[in-house]
């Protein structure tokens, strides 16, 4: 069943894609959810000319994104935990610690755009995390878990 998208699916598609899906899994999930709409003819008029008119916002949303990267690229981020003295964290350092100190550094990042990469962070060290800023636009930051 092709549908068009309302919103940014992990491993699906961006909003405004328009895709093919099982059709158990848009009549049942994605369509009740709000997270989509049956592609029908006028569905898909109407879903050409709304993304007609988003172009040039897209557009300038695409380029405050790639400067927010430039910016963002260089960054060193320390993250403070408590720290056993084998070296170990109590709890972990996850995302939303991340992108506290992110926004303690002036830069507006929500937790749902970082992901950080390999296992959970556990121990003190430097660390590597992903952050999509955009549809296409993501940097890797490095951050660095210190004990306090």
């Amino acid at each position: 069943m092709d549908i068009i998208l309302l919103e940014d699916i992990e491993n699906l598609g961006n909003s405004d894609d328009l895709v093919n899906v099982k059709d158990g899994y848009a009549r049942n999930f994605l369509i009740p959810q709000k997270k989509a709409i049956a592609a029908t003819p006028s569905a898909k008029k109407v879903h050409e000319e709304n993304k007609k008119q988003r172009a040039h916002k897209e557009e300038k949303l695409r380029e405050e994104a790639k400067v927010l990267a430039e910016k963002l690229e260089n960054k060193k981020i320390k993250i403070g935990a408590k720290v056993s003295s084998s070296g170990k964290i109590f709890g972990s350092v996850n995302t939303i610690q991340l992108a506290e100190a992110i926004n303690k550094k002036g830069f507006e990042i929500d937790r749902k755009q970082i992901k950080i990469k390999g296992d959970t962070v556990k121990e003190v060290g430097s660390y590597t995390a992903v952050v999509k800023l955009y549809k296409d636009v993501v940097v890797e930051l490095e951050f660095e878990v210190v004990g306090e």
